[in-house]
């Protein structure tokens, strides 16, 4: 069932999004286009606590219900408790998933809309009562942007404003008070062992950017067990020790990124946070299609592409590729900071 002349934006919408930092990056011009067709929407949004840290404050955010999976079925009881207080004219399900089809059914909405039946796993489409269209599949980005034309909004111009916010620049003039070279950020590894680089290499791609490149090197991301490693693995291999702000938060990492002259980073959150602040990115990609969560519209030219064998024309799918970024070698990078050097280092391109 697709979406019968919904063709209005309510003074009262609930986003359920629980998912990851990159996919709360691409919720940002959803919410916002629906603010700039109407300023009254008010906007819920149910999400985990992670990205919640990247978006409070938003000014397209008017509210959070925090989704904390880590409490197991208790978390659905808290959830339920939040919205129980709340009456919304809209619900959109971003998520295919089973259990954001749950914290769907349990918010108070006339009209839940979400994914077309062939797209909604897990049975996720019985919690919705109106789809959206089926589509070919298509950059995750995109695929947000089919819920804004099922409510004859455009996405256009596509915003982000993810920051630095005002009270935030303090910290930022701080941070690069003492530095005196171009900053480098580096992510150092993902939520997934498969997306990661290995370390070692991280360290050689560091000493050339600090050597060949006059750049400082600042090492970001999370406190993981597997980013800590990461982290001390680049420390002891690389010859000009980095400056590392693992752990800085995410407000913090997005005032990092957004001075940093170049970031380099796998498919995670920070490569997108990069995309959305408009800093060039070298991403590295060999698990996930980067058709379909690679850089959105924005420095294709500087991905390092090791999802497809060379010359093939693979198509955007979901499918993944274990194994494939082990074949990125530090040369890589490495020709691709020369491209950056030369296109972006003076400027953005014409």
């Amino acid at each position: 069932m697709t979406v019968p002349d919904l063709k209005r934006v309510p003074d009262n919408i609930c986003i359920v999004m629980m998912s990851a930092v990159g996919d709360a990056v691409h919720v940002l011009p959803v919410i916002n286009a629906l603010k700039r067709v109407n300023p009254r929407t008010r906007i819920t949004w149910v999400l985990q606590p992670g990205p919640a840290a990247l978006v409070r404050g938003h000014r397209s955010v008017d509210d959070i219900v925090i989704f904390d999976r880590s409490r197991g079925l208790s978390a659905f009881a808290a959830v339920r408790s939040e919205l129980a207080q709340r009456r919304f004219d809209l619900v959109i399900n971003l998520q295919v998933y089973f259990k954001a089809g749950v914290v769907t059914a349990l918010t108070r909405s006339p009209i839940k809309l979400g994914f077309d039946r062939s797209r909604a796993r897990d049975m996720n489409w019985l919690f919705t009562n109106r789809k959206i269209r089926p589509h070919q599949v298509q950059h995750v980005q995109d695929q947000y942007f089919e819920f804004l034309d099922a409510l004859g909004v455009t996405p256009e111009p596509v915003v982000w404003d993810l920051g630095p916010w005002e009270g935030e620049r303090q910290w930022q003039r701080e941070f690069v008070s003492g530095i005196n070279r171009p900053i480098a950020s580096i992510v150092v590894a993902t939520s997934k062992p498969e997306k990661d680089w290995p370390p070692e290499r991280w360290a050689e791609v560091s000493d050339a950017l600090t050597h060949d490149f006059g750049m400082q090197v600042v090492l970001v991301g999370g406190r993981s067990d597997r980013e800590l490693v990461a982290e001390s693995v680049v420390m002891a291999r690389a010859k000009t020790t980095p400056r590392s702000e693992l752990g800085s938060g995410l407000r913090k990492l997005v005032s990092i990124l957004d001075a940093s002259a170049l970031v380099l980073s796998p498919d995670t959150g920070p490569l997108h946070m990069t995309v959305a602040l408009d800093r060039p990115v070298i991403s590295l990609m060999g698990y996930t299609n980067p058709k379909r969560t690679g850089p959105y519209r924005r420095f294709h030219d500087l991905i390092v592409d090791a999802y497809g064998e060379p010359g093939e024309n693979y198509p955007i799918s979901m499918e993944n590729r274990p194994g494939r970024m082990t074949r990125i070698e530090p040369r890589d990078v490495m020709e691709k900071v020369q491209l950056w050097n030369t296109r972006y280092r003076q400027g953005r391109p014409a």
